[in-house]
């Protein structure tokens, strides 16, 4: 019950701890607000990549597919058609690369680390190509009310957000996917004996994480007002770091939204403090690597601790 409430526990202290840090910067609606932008984006992807690690997978490849979703839906934009419209073609790129990566792990029977890793470089050097490495600037205006614009006194990417963590969180716990993700995750040979197709499942899984991130684009773009080609660098470290910390197992089988919501805010928070607090954007990227790894040694050690019991 303890571990359950810890990364919430951990929210409250940290929110806290920098309000009595930085009283007159971090409690100010424009930092709260900031911060809520700021991290809409990671908590796009790793609501993705919930779906994936608890289906008992992982996706290196979300920084590039987000990077791809942004630069083609802005593309879109930037030849006349409606801002709509971009926004859907940067989320159908982000679903197609997903469904790619799907389709590689099921049918070629290969490790997703390996997968998604190799699919990292290809999607990164296509965006790339695509673009010349040059970003894309002519941009209709009205777009950056996406990432940066106020709905009913609330910024308008925490609409998005809930909206899309309510949908993963019904798909989770209330539909026939949801339960395969679980079954798939705890061992996936026993799922496929009792007749749960799998591959189809699985595939699935990654193309609505490649969706969610091919949002998170379009969302970053809008908040840059430009499609970067190089958007997204190390984003993939911040979503798995926020899944496992909202108690997500990198061997499969558990997770949910709620913890992976507070463990990518935790990670908002960590970031928007160290700025109000001065403390070195190298060392933040220290933090996050020393996180994962004690949330991971703590999964580890319960595990070991349940089989024993």
């Amino acid at each position: 019950m303890i571990q359950k409430l810890l990364p919430f526990l951990t929210l409250i202290a940290l929110f806290v701890g920098l309000s009595i840090a930085s009283p007159d910067h971090f409690l100010t609606q424009t930092n709260l607000s900031s911060v809520v932008r700021q991290t809409a984006v990671i908590n796009l992807m790793a609501l993705g990549m919930t779906l994936v690690i608890i289906s008992g997978g992982i996706d290196l490849s979300v920084g590039a597919i987000l990077a791809m979703g942004g630069l083609m839906g802005t593309k879109m934009m930037e030849k006349g058609y409606p801002i709509g419209l971009g926004v859907f073609i940067g989320i159908l790129t982000g679903c197609f690369c997903g469904l790619v990566n799907g389709f590689l792990t099921t049918r070629l029977k290969i490790n997703p680390f390996i997968v998604t890793l190799g699919t990292l470089g290809i999607i990164r050097g296509t965006t790339l190509i695509i673009s010349n490495g040059l970003p894309v600037h002519e941009i209709p205006q009205a777009f950056s009310f996406l990432g940066e614009g106020n709905f009913l006194g609330v910024p308008f990417v925490l609409w998005v957000l809930v909206s899309c963590a309510v949908a993963v969180h019904i798909v989770l716990e209330h539909t026939r996917l949801g339960r395969y993700a679980f079954s798939i995750g705890s061992n996936p040979d026993a799922a496929y004996y009792a007749g749960i197709p799998v591959a189809f499942h699985t595939t699935a899984v990654y193309a609505i994480c490649g969706a969610l991130t091919g949002l998170g684009g379009m969302i970053e773009a809008s908040r840059l007002m430009t499609g970067q080609p190089t958007a997204g660098q190390g984003y993939e470290l911040q979503a798995i770091a926020a899944v496992v910390i909202g108690g997500g197992s990198l061997r499969g089988g558990e997770g949910s939204v709620v913890g992976t919501l507070i463990g990518a805010f935790i990670m908002g928070l960590l970031a928007n403090g160290s700025d109000l607090l001065g403390i070195s954007p190298y060392l933040q990227q220290a933090i996050i690597g020393a996180v994962i790894i004690l949330a991971v040694s703590v999964d580890e050690l319960r595990k070991r601790k349940t089989s024993r019991t």
